[in-house]
Parts: C-alpha cells; sequence; structure tokens
C-alpha cells in the first residue's frame, strides 16, 4: 500500500496539536504566579526558539512571525551574522561602561548613526537601552539646549513608560491611570488621522488643522512658544494605529518650529530601521529632525536605544546624561551588524515586500464589510477594522477576535490603536510568507463574519 507524504516547510506554519499545547499551558501556569501582571498577552504563545520569519513554541508548534517582536527582529530571528557578531564580541568583552572609558564598537556605531541620520548634518549620539529611554534622553537634551521647559506631543501617541516618556504618551488611560503626577509642562494635539480626522476634513486641510491647534491654540495659552523647547512626533503613529500624516503636516511642523525656535523630535522607534522602505520614516517626508529616538530594530532583540541629535545640540557637560549598560558592547555589535544588512538589502526588501502585501490588501474595505481602512509604508502595515463603514465606528472585539483565529492558525499578528491590526514582519519576510499570512488572514475575516 503506498502512503502519501505531507510536505513540511520549514519557512511556513505547521501546528501539531490543539493550542496552548500542554507545556505551553504549564509555563503559562508558572508565570501567572511570579510574573508581573501588568504584561499583556495577547493570545498564549511560549515561546521556545525562533529562525528568519519563523517561531517554534514549547510543544513544537511552529508559526509565522508577523510581529517581529513588536517591530524589533528586522534582521529576523537569530540571523546567523548578528549571532556571530554577539558570540565573537561576548567572547572578548562584554561589559565596560561607556559612560566611563572608550571601546571601539561604541564609537563606530555612533559614527554609523551620525553618518545615516537624515538631513546630512553633523549628528552626535548618546546611547540607553530602550525607546524609552531614547526618549528620556530627548527630552533632557531638549530642555537643556534650548532653556525651555514645555514639550509638545499628540493624542494618541506612544514614547514610553518611564516617567518622561510616559508624560509623553497619549495612547491608553491604563498606560498613565495611577501613576501620576507625571512630569508638568507637556501638552498635547490631535494627531492626523486620513481615515477618521478629528476635523472631518480631507488629509492636507486635517493636517493644517492639526498644527493650527499647536500654533493657535497650545502656544499662546498652556504652552508658551518662548517656553516650549520641543515637539514630539511619530513620523508613522506605531501604538495608536499605523497612522501615516500626509506631506502637509510634516511641511507645517517645521515652519512653526523654525518660526518660534521649537525642538523637532522624531519617535522613531517603531518606524525607523528600515521598517518603512527606507532607514527612516522621515526620508519620506523630507524631514530633518533635530534629536531622533531610535531603538528596537536597531539591534535585531539586543537591548539598544539611542538618542540621535544635531551636534550643536548635544553639548552637555560629563555626568549630565548617562547610562551604565547603554552602548553595551555586544549590543553595539549587534547593531553594527544589523545595519550592515539593512543597507545591503533589507530596507531594499522592506520596500519591496511592502508595496506586494499592500497590492495584495489595497482592494479590502472593497471586498469585505468590516475592513474600514489599510495602510501604511513598507512593512508597517495597518487594516482597521469598523462596524460599519459609514460611521466608521471602530470594532475592537472583531479585530481582537480575528488576531486570535490568526494565531491558531499559525499566524503571529497583533493589534494597534482602537481597532487595528498591524503587519510588522521581520525585513527579511518571504513573498510566500507574504501569500500565507494574506491567505489567512482573508479566511480569518470571512470566519468572523467579514
Amino acid at each position: 500500500m503506498s502512503q502519501t507524504l505531507e510536505v513540511v516547510r520549514l519557512d511556513l506554519p505547521h501546528l501539531l496539536g490543539p493550542l496552548p499545547g500542554p507545556r505551553a499551558q504549564a509555563l503559562m501556569e508558572r508565570d501567572a504566579r511570579v510574573v508581573s501582571p501588568s504584561y499583556t498577552r495577547g493570545y498564549p504563545l511560549a515561546v521556545e526558539r525562533g529562525e528568519g520569519c519563523m517561531i517554534e513554541d514549547v510543544d513544537g508548534n511552529r508559526f509565522l512571525d508577523f510581529n517581529a517582536g513588536i517591530a524589533v527582529v528586522a534582521t529576523g530571528h537569530c540571523h546567523p551574522r548578528v549571532v556571530e557578531a554577539i558570540q565573537r564580541q561576548a567572547a572578548r568583552l562584554i561589559h565596560m561602561s561607556c559612560t566611563d572609558f572608550y571601546y571601539q564598537g561604541m564609537v563606530a556605531l555612533a559614527e554609523k548613526l551620525a553618518a545615516l541620520a537624515p538631513g546630512g548634518v553633523e549628528r552626535r549620539v548618546s546611547f540607553g537601552n530602550s525607546g524609552a529611554e531614547a526618549m528620556e534622553g530627548a527630552i533632557k537634551l531638549a530642555r537643556y539646549a534650548t532653556g525651555r521647559d514645555k514639550i509638545i506631543a499628540f493624542y494618541g501617541s506612544f514614547h514610553g513608560r518611564t516617567m518622561g516618556a510616559l508624560s509623553l504618551t497619549a495612547r491608553k488611560a491604563v498606560q498613565r491611570e495611577g501613576f501620576g503626577p507625571l512630569i508638568p509642562g507637556v501638552a498635547h494635539a490631535p494627531y492626523p488621522n486620513c481615515y477618521r480626522c478629528p476635523y472631518g476634513k480631507q488629509p492636507d486641510s486635517c493636517a493644517v488643522e492639526c498644527v493650527k491647534f499647536i500654533e493657535d491654540t497650545l502656544l499662546r495659552t498652556v504652552s508658551p512658544a518662548g517656553e516650549t523647547a520641543a515637539i514630539a512626533v511619530e513620523p508613522v503613529q506605531g501604538e495608536g494605529g499605523y497612522l501615516v500624516p500626509p506631506q502637509k503636516f510634516f511641511d507645517e511642523l517645521a515652519r512653526v518650529a523654525k518660526q518660534h525656535g521649537i525642538l523637532l523630535i522624531f519617535d522613531e522607534v517603531q518606524s525607523g530601521m528600515g521598517r518603512t522602505g527606507k532607514m527612516w520614516a522621515a526620508e519620506h517626508f523630507g524631514a530633518v529632525p533635530d534629536i531622533m529616538a531610535v531603538a528596537k530594530g536597531i539591534a535585531s532583540g539586543m537591548p539598544l536605544g539611542a538618542t540621535v541629535a544635531r551636534r550643536e545640540l548635544m553639548t552637555w557637560p560629563p555626568g549630565a546624561h548617562a547610562s551604565t549598560f547603554g552602548g553595551n558592547p555586544v549590543a553595539c555589535a549587534a547593531a553594527l551588524a544589523t545595519i550592515a544588512l539593512l543597507e545591503e538589502e533589507l530596507v531594499e526588501n522592506s520596500a519591496r515586500m511592502g508595496a506586494y502585501l499592500m497590492d495584495r490588501i489595497r482592494d479590502w474595505p472593497s471586498r469585505f464589510a468590516c475592513v474600514g481602512d489599510v495602510r501604511g509604508l513598507g512593512l508597517m502595515i495597518g487594516i482597521e477594522f469598523v462596524v460599519d463603514k459609514a460611521g466608521k465606528e471602530p470594532a475592537p472585539w472583531l479585530r481582537d477576535a480575528i488576531v486570535d483565529r490568526a494565531f491558531h492558525q499559525g499566524l503571529l499578528v497583533l493589534g494597534a490603536g482602537d481597532s487595528t491590526i498591524r503587519l510588522c514582519p521581520p525585513l527579511v519576510v518571504s513573498r510566500d510568507q507574504c501569500d500565507f499570512a494574506v491567505q489567512t488572514l482573508e479566511e480569518c475575516i470571512a470566519r468572523a463574519g467579514g
């Protein structure tokens, strides 16, 4: 009797049984006893190992990762060149704080980031361990360089959870509730949402109104122009729903900032390092930030953040700002290997695969009653779900149901905003993997009543 053998592809999902499996359940029970309940877990994934765009759980189930560790593993999980760079550096020097001493990798990485930053202006770099720390550095530097104390940020923004970064964050009440008072002097303005404009206007008009609120309201009331150090903005709003503003928004921001001597801080933590099909999202808009916060994809999973600023701004004296572990030799080695891969091929692949994905899903709003909008740049794509398209009422429960269904079919995605699914796979993602993700999501939407 002949038998048909199933061909199992290592670059696509393969599930062995119901999820979560027994080992995953056991690990989750242990977790519940000792780990902070503040961590959000969208579905019961217990990770054992990763390679490229694939994740294997503790029960041997294999998943396609369209999260990339929340846009962190730009080069994919455990890229051989990044692993080799980490191992080589770890065998030579693991730690010797750059706060007090010098070493090659940290200087080389600072030189690289300064050269890559938008605008072709001279830059200096301060290192930390995360995006939140990069934003803390940006806030402190803006205040120090200008002698002003106030910062303007945007509703829907997420800049981190440390106290300074949290003061700028305005995404969810749960992120701020119970932690006050936050740092004083922070005001918020509406962020352009081309799908659900807060002013009910077309994109350019909406962008003008958002900046007009800063100019005509904030700078004349709670954040006087002469006391405002900086405007902090995500060039593509990440946790707020993968919102892409029009060019007019950045043109108007630059005009207001220049007129009043206000610095522009770009939070490129999620949108930077090739995620949008260019090294920086700012490049899509010809924008030149005064200060830039970088993290997530910078070191393919190693903890590293950087505040990158115009050279003439970063003149604070020794001891004014530093980090014991920021710029750690192993993290810097991983970052240098990551950037080399981005420059060689992965930024281009991000643009190419991002365009391919958008071509595959662009018509979803016309095909599915529950899909209100599809938007994004490169491999930073958002799919917004609604109750009805006329009122554009968000459907968070539907979004969450689709995320859960996708997990049970081997696809890892996460939400963003009130009712958006984000697609942010590793930048090594292939066409076949994009096809699997699209087909899986189409099936999940159809089964959810789309």
